[in-house]
């Protein structure tokens, strides 16, 4: 055995070692894209048939492996249907030189500087009752509906937040969506949700703030345009008559203190 190895070894020239390392970071590249959107669930759906496939057949269980067989065959045909919207991005990015992004870090100032502008920006849009959705993103990746919005990019702040809900404004009448420090997009459209137990007197802002919170794992924050009641969006609950410095209390498990990744944070958060 360890003669074979050897030899397998000795086969392998410079060109073999690079074109491996190009291919594990394509790889990785590509599990990064993933990971910003819906597909990693369906592509945790896809191994785990594949295994049920696998063992079906170590324990030759033929009827269960013929139907998992012909499923996997239906499955890889709809493949490319499903996971259009990520292949049409990834795409975008290539074309773009997007691939090879960073990602972000957060440090102790800018998470306690972060928190304190979104508490200060939620208040102030309570106060004047201005119409308000901030999505907050967590483990599931919000590329599709930052999508349907205007990219910005830009850094959370008091002043931008308000800025954008401003009444009669481009894009106050959709939700903004943030990922770690920065607002990815405003203007942004969100599934709205079928639950018959919403109150007739909430609108369509807290039922879209419901909807992706079924969907999805992100914090929604509602700030009511009629009442200016400040509500909470979470796992399919929707929690009213927030105060503005009890949003901490909420927002305060997203963000961590120590440098690091913000999809590391989550990963430890979440385990």
């Amino acid at each position: 055995m360890l003669l074979q190895i050897q030899g397998i070894i000795s086969t392998i020239g410079w060109l073999d070692i690079i074109d491996i390392l190009l291919v594990a970071v394509l790889l990785y590249k590509l599990y990064i894209m993933i990971r910003d959107t819906r597909a990693v669930a369906l592509l945790k759906g896809l191994i785990v048939l594949l295994i049920a496939t696998l063992v079906s057949k170590w324990l030759s269980l033929n009827v269960i492996n013929w139907l998992l067989q012909k499923t996997m065959t239906v499955v890889m045909v709809a493949l490319p249907i499903v996971f259009q919207p990520e292949l049409r991005r990834g795409l975008e990015q290539l074309g773009r030189g997007k691939l090879f992004s960073k990602r972000i870090f957060l440090d102790e100032e800018e998470t306690k500087f972060l928190m304190e502008e979104i508490v200060r920006g939620v208040s102030l849009l309570a106060k004047t009752r201005t119409g308000a959705i901030i999505v907050f993103e967590r483990e599931t990746g919000l590329n599709d509906y930052a999508e349907t919005g205007t990219r910005i990019d830009g850094l959370v702040s008091s002043e931008l937040l308000t800025n954008i809900f401003v009444p009669n404004s481009p894009l106050h009448d959709g939700a903004v969506i943030i990922r770690a420090n920065r607002v990815m997009a405003a203007g942004c459209i969100l599934p709205l949700s079928d639950a018959r137990t919403l109150g007739k007197e909430l609108g369509t802002r807290h039922r879209a703030s419901l909807g992706l919170s079924e969907q999805t794992d992100s914090l929604v924050v509602v700030v009511s345009e009629e009442t200016g009641i400040i509500s909470v969006a979470q796992s399919g609950n929707l929690i009213r008559y927030i105060e503005p410095e009890g949003l901490k209390g909420y927002l305060q498990p997203l963000y961590f203190t120590k440098t690091s990744s913000f999809g590391d944070f989550l990963n430890r958060r979440l385990s």
